[in-house]
Parts: C-alpha cells; sequence; structure tokens
C-alpha cells in the first residue's frame, strides 16, 4: 500500500473505509437522524465544547468561506494573521466577500508573534475580527493560539481559527481558549476520507451571524443549525462521509484524545530526530513546529523534483513539496490522523536510500 504522507488527504483506516461501502439511506429519515446526532456529540468531544457543532458537506476551505460569510459583513476590519499559504488563503476568502483586510504576515517558517498582534489592534479600534490559522501546513508551523486567543480576547474581538489540519491531532480546547468559531476537516486527522467541513460556534459568533450581512446561501449555518435540531442537514449530505466519520469518532474516543495528541508529539518528535541524523535541517522554527507535517528545508545540491519523484515511483512513498516561492526549496512529510512509527521508520529508511540520487550525501 502506498505510505501517503502528506498533509492531507491522509490515510484511512479500512474499517473506516469499509463503513463508505454501505447502502444509502434516507437524508431525512430516522436512521440518519441517528448518526448525525451521534456524530456531532461525539465531534462536541473532540472540539471540547459545549458550543454547537455544525457540519457541512465541503472542504476544509468550504468551512473557511463558511466562518466569513456567517459573521461578518462587507466594510467590516478583520485583521488576518498570516505564516504561510493558508493564512493567506483565508485573506483571500474574507477580501473577496468586501472585508476590509489588514493583513498581519510573518516569515514563513515562523509562528505569529503575539506583541505584534497586540500592536495591531491597539491601533485599530474598529477592527471586528480576529482570522488565524492555527497550524500551518506549507510551512510546518503551529501557531500559539492559546497566548493569541488571551490577547485578542483583551480586545474583545471574534476569534475565527483555521483547525482544518490541527483539530483532533494537536491540542486545542475550544472551550477554555474562547475561541468562537473554529473550523475543520475530515481529510486531515480524522482519518476520514474529504467531504467534510465541521465549526464550533460560540454565543458570541452567534450574535454576529445576527447581524452578518455577507451574502450566503449553501453555507449558511443558521439554516443548518435549524436542520441539525430535527436530525437533518439543510441540504443532500455527503452520507457516505458521515457514515465514516461516525466510525473514526468512536474509535477515536476508544483511544483517547490525551493518547491521540501523545502519539503525534512521539511521531513528530521521531521525524524531525530522523531528518537531521540524516543531515538535513529542519525549515520550521523548531519551538514552533508542527506535530502534524515536518517541513524540511533543501540543501542546494538537492534535486527536490527528483527525490519526490523516486520516492513515488521506485518506494511507493509519497512526501509533500514546498508551495509558491518554498517550491524546490523543502519537502513535507505529513503525520497526522492514521499514522505510526513504522510509517515514518520507512519514509526516513528510503530518505537515507533516495537522497543521495537526487544529490545530497546523507550523514554516515
Amino acid at each position: 500500500m502506498t505510505n501517503l504522507r502528506i498533509p492531507g488527504p491522509t490515510p484511512c483506516p479500512d474499517f473506516v473505509l469499509k463503513e463508505m461501502s454501505r447502502q444509502m439511506i434516507n437524508h431525512r429519515g430516522p436512521e440518519f437522524a441517528q448518526i448525525l446526532n451521534d456524530v456531532t456529540g461525539n465531534l462536541k468531544k473532540i472540539f471540547r465544547t459545549k458550543n454547537d457543532v455544525i457540519t457541512l458537506t465541503a472542504s476544509g476551505t468550504g468551512g473557511l468561506e463558511a466562518a466569513v460569510v456567517n459573521m461578518l459583513s462587507p466594510g467590516d476590519k478583520v485583521l488576518v494573521i498570516s505564516i504561510g499559504v493558508f493564512g493567506d488563503r483565508f485573506a483571500s476568502i474574507a477580501r473577496t466577500y468586501g472585508a476590509e483586510v489588514i493583513p498581519l504576515n510573518f516569515e514563513w517558517g515562523k509562528a505569529a508573534d503575539v506583541k505584534e498582534i497586540r500592536k495591531v489592534l491597539d491601533n485599530n479600534p474598529a477592527v471586528k475580527a480576529v482570522l488565524v490559522t492555527h497550524n500551518e501546513t506549507s510551512t510546518g508551523v503551529t501557531n500559539d493560539l492559546e497566548a493569541i486567543s488571551k490577547v485578542v480576547k483583551e480586545f474583545d474581538k471574534l476569534l475565527l481559527i483555521d483547525a482544518v489540519s490541527s483539530m483532533s491531532s494537536i491540542n486545542l480546547p475550544v472551550d477554555d481558549w474562547n475561541c468562537d468559531v473554529v473550523v475543520s476537516g475530515s481529510q486531515k486527522g480524522w482519518m476520514v476520507p474529504p467531504g467534510l467541513t465541521m465549526l464550533s460556534v460560540s454565543e458570541k459568533a452567534w450574535q454576529a451571524n445576527t447581524q452578518a450581512k455577507m451574502p450566503r446561501f449553501y453555507f449558511d449555518i443558521a439554516k443548518a443549525k435549524s436542520n441539525l435540531e430535527k436530525g437533518q442537514t439543510p441540504w443532500t449530505p455527503a452520507i457516505s462521509v458521515v457514515f465514516a466519520m461516525d466510525k473514526a469518532l468512536k474509535i477515536m474516543i476508544e483511544e483517547g484524545l490525551e493518547n491521540i495528541f501523545a502519539r503525534h508529539i512521539r511521531i513528530a518528535n521521531m521525524t524531525r530526530q530522523g531528518v537531521k541524523a540524516l543531515g538535513l535541517s529542519l525549515f520550521a522554527d523548531e519551538k514552533y513546529a508542527s506535530n502534524t507535517v515536518t517541513s524540511v528545508s533543501a540543501p542546494e545540491a538537492l534535486d527536490v523534483k527528483k527525490l519526490l519523484k523516486l520516492l513515488r515511483e521506485e518506494h511507493d512513498i509519497v512526501l509533500g513539496g514546498g508551495q509558491l516561492h518554498l517550491s524546490g526549496k523543502i519537502f513535507r512529510i505529513g503525520h497526522l490522523g492514521f499514522v505510526s512509527e513504522e510509517d515514518i521508520k520507512e519514509v526516513l529508511n528510503k530518505l537515507r536510500i533516495v537522497l543521495p540520487q537526487a544529490g545530497f550525501e546523507v550523514t554516515k
């Protein structure tokens, strides 16, 4: 089987995929209502929230769009904190719908500086919301969301979070950290194929929703909430993916959140140490290095395109390359969701073989 080691979509256990082979059922009937209610209840346990959790049929980007259009109005000032591709995407969504975006960009490979966030908020009292990516897979960096949230709440701003690649894999207690809207996606640490995006929505966020004027139809979470009370979704859901999510959530709760976090920490440390043992350097500031994806700097002699091709074609291992201006300058190893130490050992062992073929002599 292909060792798929990208930050998403991630491999899925056979027992999760098997659920997707079930026959279709009536998405307006009692059987689906029970499954949807079970999924919602278990999502709340993973999100660690008493807030509403809404499940939509979409990718994680659809969830980010839903967060923006349901909370804001054209002309609203929003501070968007970006440390990579997906922070920039969050800003683009807000800008597309008419928000006045105040960008706060940090060097790729570094985490956001809380002092700079406080400075911008202090100088821009009209800011309505702060948008931030918790875990930036394009650079392999995890922001200190707890510290960011404390500053945002000092100024009583709405906090919208892209947790697409962190929720369920990296510690993010929604209620304890006062997060208003938190978005995740099924294809990441949930061990489920693409197709679902999940949003937790606080009371403060619902209050903002009543005033929001950005256009929305398919992504109207107020419609989704009213339908959820009947055990339904406003539009036809990805029924097979909901089956898979129901199964995956039960397995995750059985494993236990603390054990899941510890497993990701352990495997991430193993990956980082293994990369350095090969003589390579990490791209991300190690203090903030992600536990779901490791970014590796490519030495000048290393042909990253050739490296990835050799791994894929000769060893059935798929790693991620760099995005935008990092193309050819880094490669990325995903280790979230359905991942074990053996998966990473295989990657490291094959890297030792392939790196010299792509121009880099590994440490003996």
